[in-house]
């Protein structure tokens, strides 16, 4: 296979630090690169230059694309072409090209014309005309490079069939799933027709089995188009599954190369490892829960009891996990516990200080007075996009300090959530927007810690991540709960997390609690279903 691109010694500056080091690569045409690291490492930065649509002021080496390209006309094709006719053109024949991304100004009619060759996916960016059907987005795209409508709408329909989603082809665009809108991104990319596909994490926040499914179609559509591809993924199966090559990126450098079940399996050994401390000292009870009932009336099912007569302890200092599937009344509990929903009957008492506080009872003195010290964590968690990180973690949540002071909580806090001190200081002018959604996930952890609360209740807290954001969220509590002192409660239905972090589970089943204690010992008691349900949730 002939080199398509070649990256020697590239190296990349953002305010004078270093986030690509010396970075040395090679990319046949038709091969899948793939790229292992953890959140932070580098991944998307190196794609973003290889993207090559932005122009960088602290870069140095070379990326260089060998490409044929037709003098007359523009038309660019994978170095493999050289030598053959330009099908645009007649009698002229594609020469070869070398062109440097690193060197060649932003604006080259070189550099755009392979620009316009390359597609994107990226995690979480969809890019699509919401109000619009499927088969409109795509044939929007189709009429934006200059084909006529009749024609457009045919081309369309047989890419939606290309990502298999001619079964949702009038559907409106915000309507779909997150594994259909990556595919619709991915028709609209198609449209192209792609020498090189860039997926970054196309699939980072999707359930596996919807994963799976993207997987399919886009190395479909690799075979199908003779494409070359570079993806990263947290999954080292991924990885694994697609590519022909891998790299592990860390801290900006290529630590390792090789064929991609080896890489995988180092990257799996780099992975931090969780400890976490057998010898951990909880505590008094810090909230008692006696006899809780929730009941709601439904005209069409009558009295439904989204708790019924649960009763549990916390202990100061405790992780404790509520475990169930989606309807056991889980989430209804936190609710309870955190003053949003009113109980129907039993008793909710948390201790502040050496008095007991009843969350059934509003107002100052009762229920507000705990609520001041308890904290919540959403899944559907949000950071202020055009604030720094800084101003997410004081004056965007109605905390006032002076500005040396607040720098230095901040970074405490940061630390806290398990940043090293370093790197913690390097984002605080940074948006939410240019750090990994490993690092967001602790920002927004600091952001309730900033608070100084004593309860720190989170629901759901790793939803669809990947692995290794998973250990990174993991160590991140363990840390926060050493280093502050504070006691979590933590509702999911991510068993094996529960398992590795909580010092007790209760395992909640149609509103009841069933069970509480060690959490291996709890949790075995769930059937193959109800771990299937689990598995199965987002």
């Amino acid at each position: 296979m002939a080199v398509f691109i070649e990256v020697k010694d590239l190296t990349l500056e953002f305010d004078g630090v270093k986030v690509l080091k010396n970075i040395n690569l090679t990319i046949n045409e038709g091969e899948v690169l793939g790229i292992l690291g953890k959140s932070g490492s580098g991944k998307t930065v190196l794609m973003h230059v290889l993207r090559g649509v932005e122009e960088y002021e602290s870069i140095s080496g070379q990326v260089i694309y060998h490409i044929s390209r037709c003098e007359k006309c523009g038309q660019v094709q994978p170095p493999s072409k050289a030598g053959q006719e330009c099908s645009d053109c007649d009698g002229e024949i594609l020469q070869p090209l070398d062109v440097d991304f690193a060197s060649i100004a932003l604006h080259d009619a070189k550099r755009r014309d392979i620009t316009r060759r390359i597609a994107i996916m990226l995690q979480r960016t969809f890019a699509l005309y919401g109000d619009d059907p499927v088969i409109t987005n795509v044939v929007n795209s189709l009429t934006e490079i200059g084909m006529n409508n009749e024609l457009a709408v045919e081309r369309a329909v047989e890419l939606i069939e290309q990502v298999e989603l001619s079964h949702r082809m009038m559907h409106i665009a915000r309507d779909l799933s997150g594994g259909e809108k990556q595919r619709v991104v991915l028709a609209r990319q198609l449209v192209r027709n792609p020498m090189l596909l860039i997926a970054d994490e196309p699939t980072g926040t999707l359930d596996p089995r919807t994963a799976d499914v993207v997987h399919e179609v886009i190395a479909k559509a690799v075979k199908d188009y003779s494409m070359t591809m570079i993806i990263t993924s947290h999954w080292s199966e991924v990885i694994e599954d697609l590519a022909d090559k891998a790299i592990i990126l860390e801290d900006g450098a290529i630590v390792s190369e090789g064929s991609p079940s080896e890489m995988a399996e180092k990257f799996m050994q780099r992975v931090c490892t969780i400890e976490k401390k057998c010898d951990v000292v909880v505590g008094e009870p810090l909230i008692k829960v006696e006899n809780l009932v929730k009941k709601y009336i439904s005209v069409s099912r009558g009295v439904i009891y989204a708790v019924n007569d649960v009763s549990f302890d916390v202990m100061e200092g405790e992780i404790f996990g509520l475990a169930g599937t989606s309807g056991a009344g889980k989430t209804t509990t936190s609710e309870v516990l955190m003053g949003i929903v009113q109980p129907t009957s039993g008793e909710v008492q948390v201790r502040v200080g050496e008095e007991w506080v009843d969350m059934k009872k509003p107002g100052p003195e009762c229920r507000g007075r705990a609520v001041k010290y308890m904290g919540i964590l959403h899944q559907e968690y949000g950071l202020y996009n055009h604030r720094t990180i800084i101003d997410n973690l004081t004056e965007s949540i109605g905390i006032d300090l002076p500005y040396e002071l607040a720098v230095r909580k901040a970074v405490k806090t940061l630390v806290s959530t398990g940043f090293a001190e370093e790197k913690a200081k390097s984002i605080l002018s940074k948006m939410s927007d240019e750090i990994s959604e490993g690092e967001r996930h602790r920002v927004a952890l600091a952001q309730i810690l900033m608070k100084e609360p004593n309860i720190v209740i989170m629901d759901e807290p790793t939803g669809t991540m990947d692995p290794i954001t998973k250990k990174e969220v993991t160590k991140s509590i363990l840390e926060a709960r050493e280093k502050m002192g504070d006691t979590f409660v933590i509702v999911s239905h991510d068993m094996d997390f529960l398992e590795e972090i909580c010092d007790r589970v209760a395992l909640m089943r149609f509103g009841k609690v069933v069970a509480v204690g060690e959490p291996e010992t709890v949790l075995s008691q769930l059937t193959e279903k109800e771990r299937m349900e689990a598995a199965a949730e987002p």
